[in-house]
């Protein structure tokens, strides 16, 4: 897909991860179009550099693996090397598992909370540090509507990773607003995305109903959510708002909206 810069921005420096594929693409694409400089991680240093590429001048390709905290503080001085300061830090890697809680290994679990949390942990302590030297950024983890609601119960050790980022996102908020007021935290919170997340997931992923998938947002659509979450920071985002209204309701009355998806269940 292609964007048209529709609209003047104040430009900023950008760290974006899992930036080969899906939402991370396409919003190198989107910020790229807005005019900001972008520096883009992924461990597919092809895909990666593809993406480079097509999101314009301003954008550089860093191949890392963001699940080893030596490639996090390496692509953030590489970031500050290349644009001098980093404004924004999109913590955005992941990767989904098909695995009903009875089921997890050891190694599921941990792969789970490397790739879902650890690596978004690593970002915040090597970019933060940063931020308050300038007394200003942002830093966005991307999370997921499972983290919120039991929808798909064999997303299990990927529900309960993006439930702890969820956590570590609250607490890095609360800690930085006292005594550093210009950076924010933010959660954003997609549900169901037409990426290859289902494909790359471990284990496979079963076939969705049609009347799922009519739920469904376009990457695209999800990058132009976090985009306007970086001109106007909130503290967190429900790409679908929909699903704003389902996680209340989930939480006024847990037990039964469990009963009532147990029954739904095929």
């Amino acid at each position: 897909m292609t964007y048209n810069r529709s609209r003047m921005t104040t430009p900023k420096n950008i760290v974006i991860t899992g930036a080969s594929s899906g939402i991370g693409a396409a919003l190198a694409l989107r910020l790229g179009a807005d005019g900001h400089r972008v520096a883009l991680a992924a461990r597919r240093e092809t895909e990666l550099k593809n993406v480079s590429t097509r999101a314009g001048a301003n954008a550089v390709a860093i191949t890392a693996d963001v699940t080893r905290r030596g490639d996090v503080e390496r692509l953030r001085d590489a970031a500050i090397t290349k644009f001098g300061s980093v404004d924004v830090w999109i913590n955005n890697a992941g990767r989904g598992i098909t695995r009903m809680v009875i089921d997890l290994t050891e190694a599921d679990f941990d792969e789970m909370m490397a790739v879902n949390v650890k690596s978004a942990l690593y970002g915040m302590q090597a970019i933060v540090p940063h931020f308050i030297t300038r007394g200003s950024g942002h830093v966005i983890n991307v999370s997921s509507m499972l983290s919120r609601v039991p929808f798909a119960t064999y997303r299990s050790g990927y529900n309960a990773a993006k439930a702890a980022l969820n956590v570590l996102t609250a607490n890095m908020r609360v800690d930085l607003a006292a005594q550093h007021p210009g950076i924010n935290v933010s959660l954003v919170i997609p549900g169901l995305v037409t990426t290859e997340f289902a494909v790359n997931a471990v284990g496979g992923s079963p076939a969705l109903p049609p009347a799922v998938m009519r739920d469904a947002q376009t990457p695209e659509q999800v990058a132009d959510k976090i985009a306007e979450l970086i001109d106007h920071p909130v503290a967190e985002v429900y790409t679908n708002p929909a699903h704003r209204d389902r996680a209340v309701k989930y939480f006024q009355d847990v037990g039964a909206f469990e009963r009532e998806a147990a029954l739904r269940r095929p």
